[in-house]
C-alpha cells in the first residue's frame, strides 16, 4: 500500500495549511513540543536513574514513579497535541524522512515499555537490582532514540 497519497492528503488539511502558512505558528508549537519533551525527559530520567541506582537513592522507586506519573502523562499529552499539527504541516517531508519512520516505530515501543514494563518494575518491591537496572537503561535508550530521531527530522 502506497502511503504517499495519504500523507499528501494529511498535509493539505486545514490545520496543516494553517501551521505551514503562518510565520509564527510552527515555531510556537515546536517550542511547546520541546517543553513537553523536557518534561517527559525529566519524568522518565528521575525514575530510570533511580532504577539504575544513580539518583535519589534515598527515595523509594515506587514513590518516585507514583509522583512522576502525572507529569509523564501530561508530557505525553502535550507532545501528542503539538506533534500532530507539526506533522500535518510537513507530512510529505516526514514521509521521505528516515528519521520520522525511526521515531514513529520507536515511539509506541517506548510508550508501551514505559507504561507497562517499567511501571510494573518500579512498583514492585521484589524486583532484583539487575532487572531494575536493565529496565532503566532500556527505557533511557528507547527515549533517546525517539528524541534524537525527532530532532533529526528537522535536518532531513
Amino acid at each position: 500500500m502506497e502511503l504517499l497519497p495519504l500523507f499528501e492528503s494529511l498535509e493539505s488539511t486545514g490545520l496543516g495549511l494553517m501551521v505551514r502558512e503562518s510565520v509564527w505558528l510552527f515555531p510556537v508549537i515546536e517550542a511547546v513540543h520541546l517543553l513537553g519533551l523536557s518534561l517527559l525527559g525529566g519524568a522518565v530520567l528521575l525514575v530510570d536513574l533511580r532504577l539504575l541506582n544513580r539518583g535519589l537513592v534515598g527515595t523509594p522507586v515506587q514513590a518516585l514513579a507514583t509522583h512522576t506519573r502525572p507529569w509523564l502523562i501530561a508530557a505525553v499529552v502535550v507532545m501528542f497535541l503539538t506533534g500532530v499539527p507539526l506533522f500535518l504541516s510537513e507530512a510529505v517531508k516526514c514521509y521521505y524522512s528516515p528519521s520520522f519512520w525511526v521515531k514513529m516505530l520507536t515511539l509506541p515501543i517506548a510508550l508501551g515499555f514505559t507504561f507497562f514494563v517499567r511501571q510494573r518494575v518500579a512498583e514492585s518491591e521484589t524486583t532484583p537490582r539487575g532487572i531494575a537496572a536493565m529496565t532503566g537503561a532500556t527505557s533511557i535508550a528507547l527515549w533517546v532514540i525517539v528524541a534524537a530521531a525527532g530532532r533529526w527530522i528537522g535536518f532531513s
